[in-house]
């Protein structure tokens, strides 16, 4: 029995030696390539006329990729543990960060929305941190407080109102989408927590009916619900951007027209490199090259569950409800963004992870992977999923 010990020890360094989660690093190596390859594709021609430089869109968004792998080899080393300790911190960083972006000399407005912290080298957009933040805080919250949640009704309430509160900061930027995908996660989150099934539906009955009332009593919200009904009535007004994409996706048949060939992306589509980019992937790729990313985005989701499930199995309950957290939030994101651009859904201003042009989406969508990464890791090396891993 002496001898095992050694062995387990040098097993652990080896895998330490050889990497992490393999399929999961390539899957989103290979949406990063290709959302890069779109941002060129769909930007080259506003950037030229705008900017008189064709490829201005993608080289910042290859900063961004560099930045975000940069910032993810730096979280990849940190243990599971420090995030469980310091998410307290994280919540209160996230009232820090959406409060100071609504005073005027700080934050600054961009097409009527004031969501952007004027920092060096890149913007920040304060709802994009805030997503990792919360995600950390209820992990913790819920680790906290497990049977407070499954029991008892305030163990369920106290961080739907917290949700509340950061949910009004983000309507006075405002960032309408931020607030749904936040609460759909939340939701998912307490959910897996063991919330029972009468409390959590009626909540999320509550949480559907506000956020329906806030766009029914916003005029322009109003405009983009009325124009997703039935977007031909007004396609050179208020429909114009959803017929535009739906253009896009009739014209890209099985296969597309070809990669560099859309025609919607030539000041046709307005956001053709940021909200829009997947249905300018659809015009140029076709049907498969749709599916191919829906796949992608469902493995990344998949994979995140599954880690998951073996971080619960050996009792890291923090890691277990991150691990979902990341998943619900790409998940949810990936959802809203493609349902928008194939007008199954109402506009929301969300970008497509990994793919739409936005230096700060994609820096902590990469960190967000990376923690995912790290809690693979840490399973992986727990002598305790030995008999899980078969190893």
């Amino acid at each position: 029995m002496r001898q095992a010990v050694p062995k387990t020890n040098s097993l652990i360094n080896q895998q330490a030696f050889y990497g992490y989660d393999a399929w999961l690093f390539a899957v989103a190596l290979i949406l990063v390539g290709l959302g890069l390859v779109m941002v060129a594709s769909a930007s080259i021609s506003v950037a030229e006329r705008q900017l008189h430089e064709p490829l201005f869109y993608f080289w910042r968004q290859l900063m961004s990729v560099v930045l975000g792998f940069m910032a993810a080899l730096i979280v990849i080393k940190i243990p599971m543990f420090f995030w469980q300790k310091i998410n307290p911190l994280l919540l209160f960083l996230s009232f820090v960060l959406l409060t100071i972006v609504l005073i005027p000399g700080i934050g600054y407005e961009v097409n009527g929305s004031m969501r952007w912290i004027n920092t060096w080298p890149l913007p920040l957009q304060a709802s994009e941190p805030v997503k990792f933040f919360v995600i950390a805080y209820l992990a913790g919250y819920m680790v906290r407080r497990s049977e407070e949640i499954r029991t008892s009704f305030s163990g369920f309430i106290k961080p739907i109102i917290i949700l509340t509160v950061l949910s009004a900061l983000l309507l006075l930027e405002p960032d309408y989408g931020a607030s749904v995908v936040l609460f759909i996660t939340a939701l998912g989150m307490l959910f897996l927590g063991g919330v029972p099934l009468s409390r959590f539906f009626s909540w999320m009955a509550v949480a559907v009916s506000a956020l329906a009332a806030i766009a029914v009593l916003s005029p322009y919200r109003m405009q983009r619900l009325v124009s997703f009904v039935d977007p031909w009535q007004d396609p050179f007004n208020s429909g114009f951007q959803l017929t535009q994409a739906l253009i896009a996706f009739g014209r890209g048949d099985w296969f597309g027209v070809g990669l560099g060939s859309s025609i919607q992306k030539l000041f046709y589509l307005p956001e053709a490199h940021t909200d829009f980019v997947f249905a300018v992937l659809a015009e140029e790729l076709g049907l498969f090259g749709s599916l191919l990313v829906i796949l992608l985005f469902s493995f990344i989701v998949w994979r995140a569950f599954v880690i998951g499930q073996l971080a619960q199995a050996r009792g890291e309950s923090f890691s277990a409800y991150f691990a979902y957290g990341i998943g619900l939030l790409l998940g949810g994101q990936a959802f809203i963004n493609l349902g928008v651009n194939m007008g199954i859904l109402p506009t929301k201003g969300l970008t497509l992870p990994l793919i739409s042009y936005g230096g700060n989406s994609m820096i902590v969508t990469c960190l967000l992977l990376a923690i995912l990464l790290r809690i693979e890791y840490e399973n992986r090396h727990s002598r305790r999923t030995v008999g899980v891993y078969g190893k």
